[in-house]
């Protein structure tokens, strides 16, 4: 630590970064999928759900549970991967460092 505090200019490139970074993760597209692509949902890097699509072989009645547990699964899935992605790239930003109020 040198002891210096950040200047206005490094403030407002990080800002500009940090902006970069959410459209970036806003265009980031994952797709993940269960019961081996029975479900499939398609999220952003900001953890916004777009799609969820559920193949018909997967509609069972008989068994609605086991639908609940491949939309669930597929959706933890992805909001993980997501999560993921946007902790990659803050971590860029911020050298790795956790800086309070910049966690994704």
């Amino acid at each position: 630590y040198t002891g210096k505090r950040p200047t206005m200019q490094m403030m407002r490139k990080m800002q500009r970064q940090m902006e970069k970074i959410q459209q970036e993760l806003e265009s980031t597209r994952i797709e993940t999928s269960a019961g081996g692509g029975l479900v499939k949902v398609v999220i952003n890097g900001q953890q916004d759900i777009e799609s969820i699509s559920i193949s018909p072989d997967a509609v069972d009645p008989e068994d609605v549970e086991l639908l609940e547990d491949l939309v669930l699964a597929a959706v933890n899935d992805a909001v993980s991967e997501s999560r993921s992605v946007a902790a990659r790239k803050m971590s860029a930003l911020t050298g790795g460092m956790k800086i309070p109020g910049l966690s994704m």
